[in-house]
């Protein structure tokens, strides 16, 4: 999970922020009441609680890899390659579209990916156990919210606070995001006087797994030696991507079954992270009353619940400071004839 804990900025725009913002920590965001969220009548609100103190350490000790090649899907390295290089052209400082690509590419193997393998798509953050997280109503014990998703775990509480876990996974819309990010921050460095090395650490500020040096290193294993291409980690990592009717209207959701991961599986391990990996679900982002909601949704036969089971967040709001859990019977996946059809 990545602590985005730094105030955003918008691609192309030189700012430059005071230097005091790199150590304020996360700051909730206020949301929608909970009759505005997506789920169906009689929806249960959590929220709250600390992060797990073994975090910082568990991250930390993860972050560096073994010697050899470092592996990336080559679908996803492609969307992080055109991304870095629209990033850098936008901000234009002097960064080169190669050293774009390796500044986004380094937090991810630190982050989700220790042993060099290809970082997963469907990574879902396995350190945030807060029971604000989990059902409250405990249905089943795969209904949980991880809040950090993909390969460069965006997160809810910062740079992932306006994608849904269907955004996240796709390397796509996620690369574009992780991107604008790292180039952005490295030309405000960079144009505060920084050297690259320093102007490299404050791209990466937002990952705990680098406040060690381990993204540097990366960094410099990338561009001495480069990346193996995996044909077998797809843009999608695994996930697959449906039509949905819910409540009467059709979406784009994405089928994330964690246990149909492409790439790096450490996380899947039970002892990986004190939070459960979830059951499989929906995701898809829902409108109502001007706002959108991103909207995971448990079909009864993937968790073992006694009836399907939705849990929503507005988007701009932390996962951790709010929730809204219902039991419902609205889906259809159109696509494989699943759900309510």
């Amino acid at each position: 999970m990545v602590d985005f804990r730094l105030l955003q900025r918008e691609p192309g725009r030189r700012r430059r922020w005071p230097r005091a913002f790199a150590v304020l920590g996360a700051v909730a965001v206020l949301s929608a009441p909970a009759s505005a969220f997506a789920a169906g009548g009689g929806p249960v609100v959590s929220g709250g609680g600390g992060p797990n103190p073994d975090e910082l350490r568990l991250k930390h000790e993860r972050a560096w890899l073994p010697a050899g090649p470092l592996r990336f899907g080559a679908e996803p390295y492609s969307a992080a390659e055109s991304a870095a290089a629209d990033a850098a052209a936008a901000e234009d400082c002097g960064l080169s579209a190669a050293d774009a690509t390796n500044l986004t590419l380094a937090p991810t193997w630190p982050e989700v990916a220790g042993s060099g393998a290809a970082p997963a798509p469907m990574t879902l953050s396995r350190y945030d156990d807060q029971t604000a997280l989990a059902d409250p109503q405990q249905r089943a014990e795969g209904l949980f919210f991880n809040p950090g998703v993909g390969i460069w775990q965006l997160d809810s509480a910062g740079l992932g606070a306006q994608e849904t876990a269907a955004t996240a996974v796709d390397s796509r819309s996620a690369a574009k995001t992780a991107a604008a990010h790292v180039v952005g921050r490295y030309c405000d460095s960079a144009a505060d006087g920084a050297s690259a090395a320093e102007s490299r650490a404050a791209a990466w500020s937002a990952w705990h797994a680098c406040d060690e040096g381990a993204c540097e290193d990366i960094y410099q294993r990338l561009a001495t030696n480069g990346v193996t291409k995996v044909d077998s980690v797809g843009r999608y990592g695994g996930g697959e991507p449906r039509k949905c009717t819910f409540e009467g209207a059709t979406y784009d959701c994405l089928y994330i079954d964690p246990h149909a991961a492409e790439g790096e599986d450490a996380w899947l391990s039970p002892d990986f992270g004190p939070a459960p990996v979830p059951a499989p679900f929906y995701a898809f982002t829902y409108s109502s009353g001007g706002g959108e909601y991103e909207v995971r949704y448990w079909l009864q036969g993937d968790s073992g619940a006694d009836t399907d089971v939705s849990a929503s967040r507005k988007l701009g709001t932390d996962a951790r400071s709010e929730l809204s859990w219902s039991a419902e019977s609205a889906l259809c996946d159109t696509t494989a004839g699943r759900g309510n059809c």
